[in-house]
């Protein structure tokens, strides 16, 4: 049976989703935009600051669901722009080790919800 995942320290969804659903050991996360909703506004000052928004969000519906970046299996990252990735790649790889890190793709689009540059998913696992 699923059970719904929602916290007020990640942006609220705005269409028909939820920020996460678990299913039996399994917690699949809705995409996270760099929306701080604590301050209301986007951060997209840079991408660095952007990535670690993203990063903090997930956090947050992870720290909800009970589970740990050590426990994300695999994560979805998608860019606006492939020269961003580096920077992008930096942050991400700040909250995890790589003797834990996740399998993961980065893929980038023509455009993401709201114009922003980074959107990452994740699965993760008990």
């Amino acid at each position: 049976m699923k059970k719904i995942i929602t916290t007020a320290k990640a942006p609220a969804p705005i269409g028909p989703y939820n920020q996460a659903v678990a299913f039996g050991n399994m917690l699949f996360t809705s995409g996270q935009i760099a929306f701080n909703r604590a301050a209301g506004e986007f951060v997209l000052d840079d991408i660095k600051s952007e990535t670690r928004q993203v990063m903090d969000n997930l956090e947050a519906v992870l720290t909800e669901a009970g589970m740990t970046f050590e426990q994300v299996v695999k994560t979805t990252i998608f860019i606006s722009d492939m020269n961003n990735f580096a920077d992008i790649n930096e942050v991400y790889g700040s909250y995890f080790n790589d003797e834990n890190a996740p399998a993961r793709e980065t893929v980038q689009v023509a455009r993401l919800p709201r114009d922003v540059n980074v959107e990452i998913s994740m699965i993760a696992m008990r």
